[in-house]
């Protein structure tokens, strides 16, 4: 799966709004509240951690588009790749206790008392598809939509089916999303347990949303133009998973990009995120390259205006 290099001197699209969430740090000290964007705010008690930031993130990249009071309609499309599944410790729990017997695990009382003993909304929360129907719903997006996790790599995947609906005249406008919801105790369990370990604290929950928009569009509407994907590439590392890992590595170069420290990791927002972050500091350029742990080899080059 070799995407190639795809060189955007004369672009067919461009950024223009971006938008991101890190809960922990400036200006998102407190979590992050989404109601301000909820259509239907009953649907609000069906809302995960990761939807919120999703929605938030897209929410916020749509007013820096210009596009926060507009209909999107049917020529605007969605692309999202959602973190690791979330689960808390204490739902965990209780669900396994409600669910063994003498014997041990017991599918009939898993199925029973295990299953009556949590929130029956629970499964909501858990479900990678839920933060695309909350913006999707809440914004009237009514386009094509690809829905992928669990890693930065996988946000690559998105990027290239936005691109590709773009430049196939599909759409018009493109929410391109990436959201991990990683400080709870299924997902700091996973990284734990992984060949390269990433100790809790270093994991963040965060969203980040980037608005690509065909040109001829962008141009009719007078949106504002906040940049260009000069190239992008994308392959994939064959290997076999029982036998051997590969390692992850990820950097972020350029003019104005700060550094990523702080951020800790990121997972599948993590492009969107630095994007950003480095547009609101005033930096330009982004080189990004990725090599995930599931052996996707990416590099993206971004202009930002």
């Amino acid at each position: 799966m070799d995407k190639g290099s795809q060189n955007t001197d004369r672009p067919t699209v461009v950024i223009t709004g971006l938008g991101h969430v890190v809960p922990g740090l400036p200006p998102d000290r407190d979590d992050c509240d989404p109601r301000r964007y909820l259509k239907v705010r009953k649907t609000r008690k069906f809302m995960a951690k990761q939807d919120d930031l999703a929605l938030v993130a897209a929410g916020r990249a749509l007013e820096s588009a210009g596009l926060r009071d507009r209909s999107l309609g049917e020529k605007t499309g969605l692309f999202i790749a959602v973190g690791y599944v979330p689960f808390e410790k204490n739902d965990i729990d209780l669900l396994a206790r409600s669910s063994i017997d003498e014997g041990g695990f017991s599918m009939d009382r898993f199925s029973t008392e295990g299953m009556d003993s949590v929130n029956p909304l629970l499964t909501f929360h858990c479900l990678p598809n839920m933060a695309a129907f909350h913006i999707s719903v809440s914004f009237d997006i009514q386009g094509p939509y690809f829905v992928t996790y669990p890693g930065s790599g996988q946000f690559y995947s998105a990027l290239e089916s936005a691109c590709h609906c773009l430049e196939e005249e599909r759409i018009d406008v493109a929410l391109v999303v990436g959201v991990a919801h990683q400080r709870n105790f299924l997902v700091e369990h996973h990284f734990a347990r992984i060949d390269q370990a990433v100790a809790p604290e270093r994991l963040m929950d965060a969203s980040g949303c980037i608005i690509l928009e065909a040109v001829a569009h962008a141009g009719e509407r007078s949106a504002p133009i906040r940049g260009r994907l000069l190239a992008r590439r994308m392959s994939y590392q064959p290997h076999n998973p029982f036998e051997s890992s590969v390692p992850y590595a990820e950097s972020f170069t350029g003019a104005g990009c700060p550094n990523v420290e702080p951020f800790g990791r990121l997972g599948a927002a993590s492009l969107p995120v630095m994007l950003s972050v480095t547009s609101a500091a005033g930096g330009r350029i982004v080189e990004h390259s990725l090599q995930s742990g599931d052996g996707i080899v990416a590099a993206s080059s971004w202009d930002l205006s």
